[in-house]
């Protein structure tokens, strides 16, 4: 019998990449997303190219009701979660403090913090009665350290790295594995939605070096998750060769 991995925010970027990699290595997929059609054009192409079933659920992670009705629809079949992939998660503006807009804030907390923990909570009992699951969060370099103007965002990240250990140290007793990646500078739809659609902003973002890309980061999900069931890889944090941290990246003139 197949595994079954989910994950969210698949409608583009390392979401959408770490469903392709899980296909490929013989998971079926529960997709989800806001965007349906970008879903339901992912799980066509999974199938045909990949051979998986997949099961799509169209909803936001910031609705706590619609999370919550998402999984309780899940068939019978499809309820022996294996993995949970949190991929979920943005950036919105970069502002310093003083001048930050409050609902970009709200956003923010409310998909990488609040939307995490939606999932997780309607995900994980369904592991912890079974007694096996792995759940991956992704967080960030910006949940090891904070940079300029990164405030609230670097905050949320910093949430995702505890809420981790948290979720590490309670669920322990049942065999749940939870591991922590924090990319650095990938380029994806990250800074677009960053900079609300500014596409020269957000082509500065990764000029001079190579950031990683959606496919790097699905390589070490698919890595961590394959690995033996006495081992937990805990807490990655993966960065192209360019950068060193959250705040020095060498760009090339």
């Amino acid at each position: 019998m197949k595994k079954i991995a989910l994950v969210t925010g698949a409608t583009s970027g390392i979401g959408r990449a770490t469903a392709i990699a899980l296909a490929d290595e013989g998971y079926n997929l529960i997709i989800t997303g806001r965007r349906k059609e970008r879903l339901e054009e992912l799980k066509a192409m999974l199938g045909i190219t990949y051979k998986a079933d997949v099961l799509v659920l169209n909803f936001d992670v910031r609705d706590r009701e619609a999370v919550q009705a998402a999984i309780e629809s899940i068939p019978a079949a499809w309820k022996n979660i294996d993995v949970l992939v949190n991929n979920a998660g943005l950036a919105v503006g970069l502002n310093p403090i003083q001048e930050g807009l409050i609902e970009d804030w709200e956003r923010m907390i409310d998909t990488n913090v609040k939307g995490l923990l939606y999932v997780s909570r309607a995900v994980a009992p369904l592991m912890c009665a079974r007694g096996t699951g792995h759940i991956v969060n992704l967080c960030s370099t910006a949940g090891k350290e904070v940079y300029p103007n990164g405030n609230v965002y670097c905050a949320t990240k910093h949430a995702v790295d505890a809420i981790s250990k948290a979720m590490r140290i309670d669920m322990l007793k049942y065999g749940i594995k939870v591991t922590n990646i924090c990319p650095g500078a990938v380029e994806t739809e990250f800074s677009m939605v960053r900079f609300k659609n500014d596409k020269e902003k957000a082509d500065k973002t990764y000029e001079g070096y190579t950031p990683l890309c959606g496919e790097d980061i699905a390589s070490i999900i698919r890595y961590v998750v394959t690995l033996p069931v006495h081992v937990c890889i805990n807490d990655l944090v993966v960065t192209p060769t360019a950068q060193a941290n959250a705040t020095n990246i060498f760009r090339k003139n």
